[in-house]
């Protein structure tokens, strides 16, 4: 179940194994348990499970803890673990979904925000709260995603989003160049990066979204320490069929 394991001949997957992948952009965490469950399939594992812990949205990069086998039986536990992001934030400027997947909707001004305002702005969203998922997230709503209400035409007037509790433990300015900075966040399951992001402009009295997003850590796993997608892939068509 070695996740840094690069040599994976030898392995019963069905005994489990976690694959910890650098989950590629514009792919979404379905994508890779798929591709990666087919692999899996064409050397002889036809009925084995595979499942993620901790989705990632499309535009975003990172740990993606794949479960393998018997692994699956903890993916409550790994997604239940602390998680660390570096995040791009563009200021002055809002989206539907908080990050590239829609146009910017609206502007506003920036000169009143300095480097001491910002790190103030941050400081303020540490510690435990409620937080409002995005509109555009995967969070279910009488039975339907968010998502797919906001796309058959609900605003967040319309559409309830149900706060949940989560914890903030750290976020570190990394970069000042506005309209962008970059922050490092410590942070709980179930936090939304883009939520957060949405939250600094308003705590700044002006907008903001992510221009990018990218996990660099899920509870022990890092991204120094990660498969590339396709080299994970390779590694299991060198295997020989069982």
């Amino acid at each position: 179940m070695t996740p840094e394991a690069t040599d994976l001949r030898g392995l019963d997957f069905e005994q489990g194994y976690i694959a910890v992948i650098d989950k590629p952009l514009e792919w979404t965490s379905t994508d890779v348990v798929r591709k990666i469950k087919f692999a899996l399939r064409k050397i002889g594992y036809p009925r084995i499970k595979v499942g993620h812990a901790g989705t990632l949205d499309p535009l975003a990069t990172g740990v993606l803890l794949v479960c393998i086998g018997r692994a699956t039986k903890m993916v409550e536990a790994l997604q239940a673990e602390e998680k660390e992001y570096v995040a791009d934030v563009v200021l002055g400027a809002t989206t539907p979904s908080f990050d590239l997947e829609h146009p910017i909707d609206r502007t506003y001004p920036t000169e009143h925000i300095t480097r001491e305002k910002v790190v103030e702005a941050l400081r303020s969203l540490e510690g435990e709260r409620l937080q409002a998922p995005p509109l555009y997230s995967a969070k279910k709503i009488d039975g339907m995603r968010a998502y797919e209400l906001a796309r058959a035409g609900g605003t967040t007037d319309s559409v309830e989003l149900r706060k949940a509790p989560i914890h903030i433990y750290e976020i570190e300015l990394q970069e000042y160049a506005l309209p962008r900075i970059r922050i490092r966040v410590r942070c709980s399951k179930g936090t939304y990066i883009r939520s957060l992001a949405g939250e600094i402009g308003e705590v700044l009295d002006s907008g903001a979204h992510l221009s990018s997003l990218r996990r660099t850590r899920s509870g022990g796993f890092t991204a120094e320490k990660a498969w590339q997608l396709e080299e994970l892939i390779k590694n299991l068509h060198e295997i020989e069929t069982k």
